[in-house]
């Protein structure tokens, strides 16, 4: 597994010698681990924690603000944006790390594309799709080139998909927004929008069979089926954490 990873996730690191950000903490596409955002103010960081919760890992260190995190399917490849400057955290650029090797590669907009807004992977972790302020685009995922080029009109849904929050496995419902601020449904078969929970954000999908999202600051993980929530306990977490995106591994279990 690790060999495929680094052949398909090698990004240019010869002008970038960092370290692997996980090292010695997690087995990179086999272990489950989490990424979010924490920190308040125009210099957030991205951190890592593993599923059962404990002591955050800072995974980013720069002196702008890193944000939306996305794992890719094969939870090698995390790309994220990054803020404008050091007072500004308006999203400027889009960025992909290999968590291998720690190595960067920036991910430029055609001209006249806008700011990014969100960023997803497509399903074989292959391309990413990105959503600037003038239309929709998709790259290619590390190494190949890059090669962004905006995505038609007829398959804008399907790439737009990469941005949901689909859930079950099979997927059976996504999480949309209720009329209600901060109030999260779910959207299945019917077409008609259930509740889902009051006054959260950030939902995440956590594997095949739950679902998780940010009550305050707090990460509650709740199952599909039977069973009961619980609260993902960190301990010296950041301030504000928020934005979390999760791989759940390969292990056998």
């Amino acid at each position: 597994m690790t060999g495929l990873l680094t052949s398909h996730l090698s990004l240019l690191t010869s002008c970038d010698p960092t370290l692997p950000p996980l090292r010695g903490q997690m087995e990179i596409g086999r272990d489950p681990y989490a990424v979010f955002v924490g920190g308040d103010g125009p210099n957030s960081d991205l951190y890592a924690v593993r599923p059962e919760g404990g002591s955050p890992v800072r995974i980013t260190f720069t002196n702008v603000a890193e944000l939306a995190p996305a794992l890719s399917p094969d939870g090698g490849g995390l790309a994220f944006l990054r803020g404008t400057s050091l007072t500004d955290s308006t999203p400027a650029s889009v960025w992909v790390m290999n968590l291998l090797s720690g190595g960067e590669r920036e991910l430029v907009l055609p001209k006249g594309a806008g700011a990014p807004g969100d960023i997803g992977w497509g399903p074989r972790g292959k391309s990413l799709i990105v959503s600037a302020s003038k239309g929709l685009y998709r790259f290619n995922a590390p190494p190949a080139d890059p090669d962004p080029h905006p995505i038609p009109a007829a398959e804008r849904v399907r790439a737009e998909s990469s941005f949901a929050v689909l859930l079950g496995d099979p997927v059976f419902t996504r999480v949309v927004p209720c009329k209600a601020r901060r109030d999260l449904c779910v959207v299945g078969a019917t077409g008609k929008p259930r509740l889902l929970a009051q006054a959260v954000e950030d939902p995440v999908r956590w594997g095949g069979d739950s679902v998780a999202f940010f009550v305050g600051a707090r990460l509650q993980i709740r199952p599909l089926g039977p069973g009961r929530p619980r609260i993902l306990m960190m301990t010296s977490a950041p301030e504000r954490p928020r934005g979390m995106t999760f791989f759940p591994g390969t292990r056998e279990r």
